[in-house]
């Protein structure tokens, strides 16, 4: 049988209500059907469930939204009601695509329907139906089927393996005797402090032999010269932080009279035209910036070292 046949078959029901009257009955006449296709489902596959109500003429239908959404059945999708071409009686269908999440015989719940004809309304209860739900495990792996494991004890006894001292031992002198060199190594790499301006003459001539300029590289190179600047100006002033941008080391350092201020400002600020602003630059000018920026450490360190300077 065809779902539209078994629908219309169902709606040989008269469905009547507890809370109308006998009068009230006679006067809204209601019949009502619910198909289930499939009858027989696994556990989250989704199936139809069709409601279909014939009420007199000019009389209004409301389907439920839904399922109930506390029981194991509830809907996937909103309802979709479509009305059938007779014009003696209104007769409409709700369709409901719905899932079922548990296995067994399952209930299939919905809120009455209500008929209204002028200022009458009839209540049509939608219950007594149930759909069947296969677990979609195998039978040899169904969890009702399965037998499970006696309950183990809260504590087992256990005899205590007295090699495990023996390894905790070896582990903890393992770990001081990492402690203990790591330590001496990191004393001795304090012992080898490196002066600040030893560091930056050191820079510079690593630059100088690479020869970029040669090849070409001349925005490189300056850059190179001002990050040996300004990582002895970070050696030398705390205040002169890497992250500062050259405005910002300018202010930093106003208050030192051992930097010349005026020839730093003027290298940075031609600096950063080179590096951010892709000015042009020749061979020649880009080896007097390199100078001036050594002048510069030397010049400072002239000046806030003179005895070391003297000595040198």
């Amino acid at each position: 049988m065809s779902r539209r046949a078994s629908v219309t078959a169902l709606l040989a029901v008269l469905c009547t209500s507890a809370d109308v009257s006998p009068v009230l009955a006679q006067r809204i006449a209601v019949k009502a059907g619910v198909t289930v296709v499939p009858d027989s489902v696994r556990v989250g596959d989704p199936f139809r469930i069709t409601v279909g109500i014939r009420a007199p003429r000019g009389a209004t239908i409301e389907f439920p939204t839904g399922t109930d959404s506390a029981s194991a059945v509830q809907s996937l999708d909103p309802v979709s009601v479509r009305t059938t071409a007779d014009t003696s009686a209104v007769e409409q269908y709700a369709d409901y695509r719905v899932a079922a999440w548990d296995v067994g015989v399952q209930a299939i719940r919905f809120d009455d329907a209500v008929v209204r004809l002028g200022s009458l309304a009839r209540r049509v209860p939608l219950t007594g139906y149930t759909v069947f739900v296969k677990s979609v495990l195998p039978p040899a792996e169904d969890s009702a089927q399965r037998v499970p494991k006696p309950p183990r004890p809260l504590f087992e006894h256990m005899p205590f393996p007295w090699w495990w001292l023996l390894v905790a031992a070896a582990a903890i002198t393992l770990g001081l005797l990492l402690w203990w060199w790591w330590r001496r190594r990191r004393r001795a790499a304090l012992a080898l402090l490196v002066d600040p301006y030893e560091r930056a003459e050191a820079g510079f001539t690593r630059i100088e032999r690479l020869g970029l300029l040669d090849a070409g590289e001349r925005g490189r190179y300056i850059t190179l010269m001002i990050e040996v600047l300004r990582d002895y100006l970070a050696a030398r002033y705390t205040e002169a932080t890497l992250s500062h941008t050259s405005s910002e080391l300018l202010r930093a350092l106003q208050g030192q009279r051992s930097i010349p201020h005026d020839r730093l400002a003027r290298l940075l600020n031609e600096a950063d035209l080179i590096k951010f602003a892709r000015r042009p630059v020749g061979n020649e000018r880009a080896r007097d910036l390199g100078r001036e920026a050594r002048a510069i450490v030397n010049e400072e360190h002239g000046a806030s070292q003179p005895a070391q300077a003297a000595a040198a």
